[in-house]
């Protein structure tokens, strides 16, 4: 993977999704006609994972000690149909499966939501062959220091998640909260292992199928939120792709309208009827131009909270590379930059200010900093 280009793939899908989302503000100001019950929550996504292989136990331990409310697991199936915290069912970005003699004839290739991967794949395995896999860091040109963990840590289910949310809650004296996706639902029901009844059956068994249970659920798919909201009382939310993409739901059913069009009013009215907030990238909220510099403020924000939806975007980060080219340090010329921190302690308070409800981040203790700055301000 190359780094510096990858600032420009980001750049050019904000300019698309600033054209799309309704209005721009001239002036980005806050939400102020919003009445947000409470201060804005911290998602540690995917865990810590700035700091820690991602969808880990040592990850999502690591969020809570430093302050973040929920912790994130995109949820996969295996063969046996548990649900197990993965970026991906393609597994070989994530553990050590390549270097599994006993595991090599079980690459494959598939085409997963119209994209052909090549790889290793959750559900061609069972939980007990995938508890022998260890973890490894997902982006090591970014985050070399991670690939010191590589190799420690097993992959957890989300039953195991769940144990350590109490766990924690009970020795932090905080209610710490879990917020999992359902990863390519389409596919995993067109192959015979549908998520949506085992994560419903898993809540119930465990306490969590409340409104007010500290929970969220989120998918890039429609269908399976409604489907979710008939199996589940849990407060649902609508991720958001790229302006121009479609939710995969949309694409087998034909349906041509893309994620801009469910980020216009009437789509966050359409929204509102089955879920209870929005899960935008940053930059359908603060979008760049191709040199990646910040635009004026969308309406997105304003929009969902008059459709009475939160919103909680992804994903803030601190490394340079993922941020825009005003808060960026150090010379741009240096290979080495793009894995450098930035001012992203800026771009958390920008976004607190605009009104968000939540962010996800890789680095929670950044963003239980600023959120700290904002409230004292």
């Amino acid at each position: 993977m190359r780094i510096l280009p990858l600032i420009l793939v980001i750049a050019a899908s904000s300019i698309v999704y600033a054209c799309a989302v309704v209005s721009t503000l001239a002036d980005p100001q806050p939400d102020a006609g919003h009445d947000r019950q409470q201060q804005p929550i911290v998602i540690g996504h995917r865990g810590a994972s700035a700091y820690r292989p991602e969808h880990t136990l040592a990850a999502y331990e690591l969020a809570i000690d430093l302050g973040a409310d929920f912790i994130e697991p995109d949820l996969v199936p295996t063969r046996d149909g548990v649900l197990v915290a993965r970026h991906e069912n393609e597994i070989s970005m994530t553990t050590d499966v390549a270097s599994r003699p006993e595991f090599a004839g079980r690459r494959t290739t598939k085409i997963v939501d119209g994209i052909s991967l090549s790889g290793w794949f959750t559900e061609d395995f069972t939980l007990a062959e995938l508890k022998t896999l260890r973890a490894i860091e997902r982006i090591p040109q970014l985050r070399q220091r991670n690939t010191l963990y590589d190799g420690r840590y097993p992959v957890p289910t989300l039953q195991e998640v769940i144990d350590l949310q109490r766990r924690k809650s009970r020795e932090t004296g905080r209610s710490i909260g879990i917020y999992p996706e359902t990863k390519h639902p389409t596919y995993f029901d067109g192959i015979g292992l549908s998520m949506e009844e085992p994560l419903a059956a898993l809540l119930r068994r465990n306490g969590l199928d409340r409104s007010d249970a500290p929970v969220f659920v989120q998918s890039f798919e429609v269908a399976n939120l409604k489907d979710l909201r008939r199996l589940t009382r849990v407060p649902l939310v609508q991720l958001f792709g790229g302006p121009a993409e479609r939710p995969f739901d949309f694409v087998a059913a034909g349906d041509s309208r893309t994620y801009a069009a469910l980020a216009s009013p009437a789509g966050l009215a359409e929204i509102a009827g089955y879920a209870d907030g929005i899960g935008p990238p940053k930059t359908a909220i603060v979008p760049r131009n191709a040199a990646g510099e910040s635009l004026p403020t969308t309406s997105l924000v304003r929009d969902a909270h008059a459709a009475g939806l939160l919103v909680h975007p992804y994903t803030f980060r601190n490394e340079n590379n993922f941020l825009p080219a005003e808060l960026r340090t150090g010379d741009a010329a240096d290979p080495l930059t793009p894995t450098l921190y930035g001012r992203a302690l800026d771009e958390y308070r920008q976004f607190f200010a605009l009104g968000v409800d939540g962010l996800f981040s890789d680095n929670p203790d950044s963003a239980i900093e600023a959120r700290r700055d904002f409230l004292a301000e």
